[in-house]
């Protein structure tokens, strides 16, 4: 199977979250993916989450319930550890929809809203650090 190329930072779309052109980073330090979630809260076995930021305006949709989830402990770049909610979702890079896990981390001091760690790129995609958007621009063309 060929790798596609993918380059340091994108727009893709996460339709079971009702999210369409988010800004995402391809970040190859990370192990996991993150998504922003301004509020979450966990309440009879599900976990209520809204996804919206100020600085993203295609970042934004109502609250969004999950019944399959798991928490998971995400070491960050500062060496702190972190126990997060993780997520199963779907995105989509170059018109194909792919299964990815997300962990829930509140970025709205962050200039991206998502981070794509290596988990998710491993034996898909390979990152030329010179290259923006290439998914994006696929689907534009």
């Amino acid at each position: 199977m060929t790798k596609k190329i993918i380059g340091r930072v994108d727009k893709v779309d996460f339709p079971k979250l009702n999210l369409f052109n988010v800004d995402v980073k391809i970040d190859t330090g990370a192990y996991t993916s993150a998504i922003h979630c301004s509020e979450i809260t966990e309440v009879n076995n599900t976990l209520r989450c809204t996804f919206s930021s100020k600085g993203h305006p295609n970042f934004k949709s109502e609250n969004i319930i999950f019944e399959n989830y798991s928490r998971t402990d995400v070491k960050s770049s500062n060496g702190f550890k972190e126990n997060r909610f993780k997520i199963k979702s779907e995105v989509i890079f170059f018109g194909k929809t792919y299964r990815i896990n997300l962990t829930l981390s509140t970025r709205d001091d962050m200039r991206f809203p998502v981070l794509i760690g290596r988990q998710f790129l491993s034996k898909k995609f390979m990152v030329d650090v010179d290259l923006e958007n290439q998914s994006y621009n696929q689907k534009q063309a």
